[in-house]
C-alpha cells in the first residue's frame, strides 16, 4: 500500500523531530498537518526557531528550497525574533527508487540537516 502525502509528511516529521531532539531543541509547538507552517517551533540556547519540514519523493531534490515561500515564513519568524530553517527529507523506495514509498517495503532517507533561511 503506497503511503499517502500525509503519511510521507509524518515520516519526514519523525525524522526531523528526532534530529532536533538529538541536538537539544525544546519543542514549543508541533504541527504535523499538511500545509500548516512551520511544523516545529522550538527553543535552543534560549533562541526561538521555526522549522519547515517537507517530504520530498525521488527524483526531486530534498535540498531544493522554495525561497519565495520560505521568505514568507521568515518574515513571520522575524516578528517573533526567531530563526527560520528548512528541512527537506528525501524519501525513496529502497528496492526501486522509481516506485512509490509504501508500507510493505523499506525506504531510503536523504536528510542532510537544517538549512537556515
Amino acid at each position: 500500500m503506497d503511503l499517502t502525502e500525509q503519511e510521507l509528511h509524518n515520516l519526514a516529521m519523525n525524522i526531523v523531530g528526532k534530529d532536533l531532539e538529538d541536538q537539544g531543541y525544546e519543542f514549543l509547538g508541533v504541527n504535523s498537518e499538511l500545509k500548516k507552517n512551520p511544523q516545529f517551533v522550538a527553543l535552543k540556547n534560549k533562541k526561538l526557531h521555526f522549522v519547515v519540514v517537507r517530504a520530498i519523493t525521488y527524483p526531486d531534490n530534498p535540498e531544493e528550497v522554495d525561497y519565495v515561500f520560505m521568505e514568507t515564513i521568515k518574515q513571520h519568524a522575524l516578528k517573533f525574533k526567531a530563526r527560520t530553517f528548512y528541512a527537506g527529507v528525501g524519501l525513496a523506495n529502497s528496492r526501486d527508487f522509481n516506485l512509490p514509498v509504501n508500507s510493505q517495503e523499506d525506504y531510503v532517507v536523504k536528510y542532510d540537516g537544517l538549512i537556515e533561511i
